[in-house]
């Protein structure tokens, strides 16, 4: 029972450091300054108004107090009220996550092959002319910000072969292909940006595991270099490219402003920047965690399944 022993580990430090991230970005609001009130009335208000919208906002109850309250709202499934809009923030999160949901799935479904061949083709020959040809385009992708890599790809297919819209304005009722079309540039972009870094240590990981000992017996018992490769190194090798995937999830939710406001995809980030310039303190905090949580939930799930992959572990579960 070591493996279980160990995730419920995992899973009770990853609430704990959830709970803290809580407590920090709900501390740190409280402390910068401005004030929502003047925001929203302008800076004509009198100073009559400004106390009866902050009374109406709770926004002199103690702050302890107002950390319960939003805590326990949590707790429910409830995120509050925007301050600027007096709307759900539920309302609010729920059309902008399920954008940034839909382009991440296809971001990290490009991901994978795009991390996985060209690191199998780089062990497979390395030190050779595709190997090193392949590690100079890597090498310039990662050294590419993600501005300029999603310049380029409007310049390319919006410019000079028009096969995709030059901005991924979408809705509701935006039409299936429509959609699709609106978010493969984005797409492209993000899985770019994040297979560079994962086909760098993958290629390295998978070259180690190739010249390991129970890969050569493999080979010598007749087994294909594909089916060596694929059936054997690659779950070894993977172990522990996870943390970057991991890394690589969380930036797909949280790390995507850039990329939305480039291509004016209406996302979870770009929603992130539009509450901290109004500074809707409960929208802020609400987005901030949700962010964390999948930043936690990314790591937690790369932990898991390192323990599951561990050779080791698995013969003691």
């Amino acid at each position: 029972m070591l493996v279980l022993r160990l995730i419920a580990g995992r899973v009770l430090v990853s609430l704990v450091t959830l709970w803290m991230v809580s407590v920090l970005v709900f501390g740190v609001l409280e402390i910068l300054p401005g004030d929502v009130a003047s925001r929203i009335l302008g800076r004509e208000a009198t100073p009559e108004r400004l106390a009866a919208l902050r009374a109406e906002l709770h926004l002199d109850d103690p702050a302890i107090e107002r950390y319960g309250r939003w805590l326990g709202g949590i707790l429910r499934g409830d995120l509050g009220t925007a301050l600027t809009s007096q709307r759900p923030i539920n309302d609010i999160l729920a059309p902008r996550i399920a954008n940034t949901l839909i382009l991440s799935a296809a971001a990290f479904a490009l991901y994978i092959p795009l991390s996985l061949l060209p690191a199998a083709i780089q062990a497979l020959r390395r030190d050779r002319p595709v190997d090193h040809a392949l590690s100079a385009v890597t090498l310039v992708f990662v050294s590419m910000p993600e501005f300029l890599l999603a310049t380029l790809l409007l310049v390319v297919f919006v410019a000079y072969v028009p096969l995709f819209p030059a901005v991924s304005i979408v809705d509701a009722g935006t039409p299936f292909w429509e959609y699709a079309r609106a978010i493969v540039l984005p797409a492209v972009t993000l899985a770019i940006v994040m297979a560079v870094y994962a086909v760098r240590m993958l290629r390295d990981n998978l070259i180690e595991v190739l010249d390991s000992d129970f890969v050569r017996m493999a080979e010598l018992k007749g087994l294909s270099r594909a089916r060596v490769l694929w059936r054997h190194a690659l779950p070894n090798a993977l172990v522990p490219t996870l943390n970057v995937t991991a890394l690589n999830i969380a930036y797909l939710v949280g790390g995507v402003v850039v990329v939305e406001k480039v291509f004016s995809f209406p996302g979870f980030g770009s929603l992130l920047i539009d509450a901290l310039q109004l500074r809707d303190l409960p929208l802020i905090e609400a987005t901030v965690l949700i962010s964390a949580l999948v930043y936690i939930g990314a790591n937690l799930l790369a932990d898991v399944g390192a323990i599951l992959l561990n050779p080791r572990l698995r013969g003691t579960a």
